[in-house]
């Protein structure tokens, strides 16, 4: 596979998110591509809780010759986060001139950051809007990858829509990136990844800066903020092990009488989505809807 140029300087990426997002799997492709590319690359990742939920990050440094996986302090050229808060949690590891800050809008906000969990309580959790990070950074981009994806029928892949959009910072081809991300997904979700690494590319090919510069006041929004939300019970996949009831906030759930999980008081459910992370064979999802989150770049 052949790239525009052979940087003599490595180049360093750092990818951010939490647990179950596909942070590893974004670092793996590539990792991969520079490998094919012929460039030495070092790759670090920590993993933080085992369980879903819990900080993820991945140092990916390639070049022609790389001496440590690690990146210092604010020599990041590019962070890829795949969680907003996770994004301004690392911010100061990127570049101040001429790094780029790819970002999902979307918040997974723990249950902690609510000291008031009722229904239209507001969260401290990472409050700081796209516009007023986006004027911290020399280039960013800020887009509801998780909304994109999920309009692709399986929002999963909004890691891959993350994945097209680092590829337009990066000088190698599409082909390249498409041939290595069908090695590394299952088969049956190789289409629906394809179209997703397209939807991000094209995302930031086709940006309209005045347009998004306008939606620059509005606010990402949190739990709890104008967000309305339904539990969704996979029966068949449920093992009655009991977690997500004993550990919910709110004691809404409880086992009925063949063992299957149930939400007993759907008005005193906040959507803290600590059933959904807690729960080992993903029988539970929160599901939620509200007006799209801004995508904002400069």
């Amino acid at each position: 596979m052949n790239v525009e140029h052979r940087p003599a300087v490595p180049t360093n990426v750092l990818i951010v998110g939490v647990g179950g997002q596909g942070v590893i799997m974004v670092s793996k492709v590539l990792a991969s591509l520079c490998q094919q590319a012929g460039l030495e690359v070092k790759q670090s990742e920590v993993h933080g809780m085992a369980k879903r939920g819990g900080s993820v990050f991945s140092h990916v440094r390639f070049g022609e010759t790389v001496l440590s996986p690690m990146i210092a302090h604010g020599e990041a050229d590019i962070m890829v986060a795949l969680e907003w808060a996770e994004g301004l949690r690392w911010l100061d590891y990127l570049k101040r001139d001429g790094g780029t800050f790819i970002a999902d809008t979307q918040q997974i906000v723990p249950p902690v950051s609510f000291r008031n969990r009722r229904r239209g309580a507001r969260s401290g959790y990472a409050p700081a809007t796209p516009a007023e990070v986006i004027d911290l950074v020399g280039n960013g981009f800020a887009l509801d990858a998780t909304r994109m994806a999920a309009g692709l029928g399986n929002e999963r892949v909004a890691n891959t829509v993350l994945l097209g959009a680092l590829s337009t910072a990066l000088p190698f081809p599409r082909e390249g990136w498409l041939g290595v991300l069908d090695g590394l997904v299952p088969p049956k979700t190789t289409e629906v990844n394809r179209r997703a690494f397209d939807a991000g590319r094209e995302w930031v090919q086709n940006f309209d800066r005045p347009a998004e510069q306008a939606a620059a006041a509005v606010a990402v929004p949190v739990s709890g903020d104008g967000l309305d939300h339904r539990l969704e019970i996979t029966e068949a996949w449920c093992k009655g092990c009991d977690i997500c009831v004993k550990m919910c906030p709110e004691r809404c759930l409880t086992l009925n009488a063949r063992h299957i999980v149930e939400l007993t008081d759907p008005a005193a459910c906040t959507a803290c989505r600590l059933c959904e992370w807690l729960c080992p064979d993903f029988a539970i999802r929160v599901l939620t809807a509200s007006a799209p989150a801004p995508a904002l770049a400069k």
